[in-house]
């Protein structure tokens, strides 16, 4: 039986699932690891849980599934963006890793874009702004910040490809993962000389890039043995997290569009053609589809915000309940609105001093108002991206949901009622995993490409249409919404 492995490296923990060749899922195992924020605005994590995660899910995940050694035939990973692993000429971690959500970087995407010249040309040169999520700012915070460890820095990895340095022993990454660093030539899908030079950064800083469906690596003999492989498995490219979870639900042809709700929201458009937002309010990245790109939209805390309120507020509840008493209460939460922003945002804002708020709180406001406002305020934020995107010209024939948020019958209404579309979820929503397995499954032959084997293997199924009175109630505020914004953005830094 010959089996690939997807592994997903993810913010709150580490995923693996093991597919067949008819993409059939035979196993899947998972295993968390804590975040830690030792200042305000920062967000690290160690490595070496992310390694010892991935060890115990695979071998999870192969037992689970009773496969022979020479039974898994290829990887795929996948992983948080952006995310920086500094590593000295011995292979040693040199630091905790700043992930995606670590906002300490205002200063270093100003310099930036001054030495590129200006953010016109910075989107030229990268299709990007700088912001305090990507990676090339992490880089030069650590240069401005802590110089000793900068010296010392030999090589500079995304979390997944820490992953493969440990596999194969082979410093790779792929093109859609690394759009998200700041970095790359995004059209020529190769680092960026031009900026590097003028950043002053050396390129044998960075790893070599590859297609998603490329083979990197083999698993070495130590590795092989500690995970109860063989040697002859090969890793691919993969994928970020976002393109690879696209790639799960199909969205590798134009006109498909997903949207997906786990800690972060992202919405995500398939793209023959480079497409770029002038404002830099949406990401232009490679997809994990060869030759190909994609259009995106994040909104920092989504599935994050609940969990937030969750957390600090009412611990003990669990979240189905706390969705039923949402749904029990009117659309529009009476009058209740919430902004998301509880670590700054990106789209459309480019703006890390934004902050959360509940506006128009009144007596007569309970719980299951405050939940409503909340899970509607996040579709309001992925709203601003679907906006743009219709802006910009972008074809939408079909919205797929994803993530957590996909899951729930309610936010998948309520998603369809505020885009005044319909949705439709996923027989199988597996996430970024599954998309890397597929992208493994391409580099092990059983598929010509990627798109033949989302054919094979993804398929849909409810649709949920919008409910007309809803429609029209979100359509009147969202305008609102966007306002609020405008009327606090002055007020934020003052905070």
């Amino acid at each position: 039986m010959s089996v690939c492995l997807g592994i997903d490296i993810g913010t709150s923990g580490t995923k693996a699932l093991a597919i067949r060749a008819n993409g059939n899922i035979l196993a899947e195992a998972s295993a968390g690891y804590p975040c830690h924020h030792p200042k305000p605005l920062w967000s690290e994590q160690d490595p070496e849980d992310w390694w010892k995660a991935t060890v115990k899910v695979v071998r999870a995940a192969v037992k689970q599934a009773k496969l022979k050694p020479a039974d898994v035939v290829a990887i795929g990973l996948s992983g948080q963006m952006h995310g920086s692993v500094f590593l000295d000429k011995k292979n040693n971690v040199i630091r905790p890793a700043l992930l995606w959500n670590d906002q300490r970087t205002a200063v270093e995407c100003e310099e930036i874009e001054r030495r590129a010249g200006g953010r016109r040309k910075l989107i030229k040169m990268v299709a990007n702004p700088a912001l305090t999520g990507f990676t090339a700012p992490k880089i030069l915070w650590l240069r401005n910040n802590e110089p000793r460890n900068f010296e010392r820095t030999a090589k500079v990895l995304l979390p997944k490809d820490e992953i493969r340095r440990r596999l194969t022993g082979e410093c790779a990454t792929d093109v859609s993962d690394a759009s998200g660093m700041l970095l790359l030539d995004v059209v020529k899908r190769t680092w960026s000389k031009k900026l590097l030079s003028k950043l002053e950064l050396d390129p044998e800083l960075f790893a070599t890039c590859y297609e998603s469906e490329e083979v990197t690596g083999k698993l070495t003999k130590e590795v092989a043995r500690k995970l109860g492989l063989t040697t002859n498995c090969v890793v691919v490219g993969g994928a970020g997290d976002c393109a690879a979870g696209a790639v799960g639900n199909g969205i590798v042809k134009k006109g498909l569009l997903s949207t997906s709700i786990g800690t972060s929201g992202v919405v995500f458009a398939h793209s023959d053609q480079p497409q770029f937002d002038p404002q830099g309010r949406l990401h232009t990245f490679c997809h994990a589809v060869r030759g190909k790109w994609h259009m995106m939209g994040v909104t920092l805390n989504a599935g994050g915000a609940l969990g937030w309120f969750r957390d600090a507020l009412c611990p003990n509840v669990e979240f189905d309940k706390l969705t039923k008493e949402a749904k029990a209460t009117s659309a529009g939460a009476e009058g209740l609105q919430f902004l998301p922003y509880l670590s700054g945002e990106r789209t459309p804002h480019l703006d890390p001093l934004a902050r959360g708020a509940l506006i128009g709180l009144a007596l007569k406001h309970n719980r299951g108002h405050v939940t409503r406002a909340i899970l509607e305020g996040v579709t309001f934020s992925l709203r601003d991206s679907l906006a743009i995107m219709q802006e910009l010209g972008v074809p939408v024939k079909q919205i797929r949901a994803s993530g957590g948020g996909s899951k729930s019958p309610f936010w998948r209404q309520l998603q369809a009622d505020v885009f005044g579309k319909p949705v439709t979820a996923m027989v199988a929503d597996e996430g970024p995993a599954y998309g890397v397995a597929l992208l493994a499954a391409v580099g092990a032959g059983w598929f010509k490409n990627i798109r033949e084997a989302c054919e094979s293997s993804v398929k849909s199924s409810a649709v949920t249409k919008p409910i007309l009175k809803h429609r029209k109630l979100y359509d009147a505020k969202f305008p609102v919404y966007q306002g609020l914004y405008r009327a606090l953005r002055d007020e934020f830094p003052k905070l």
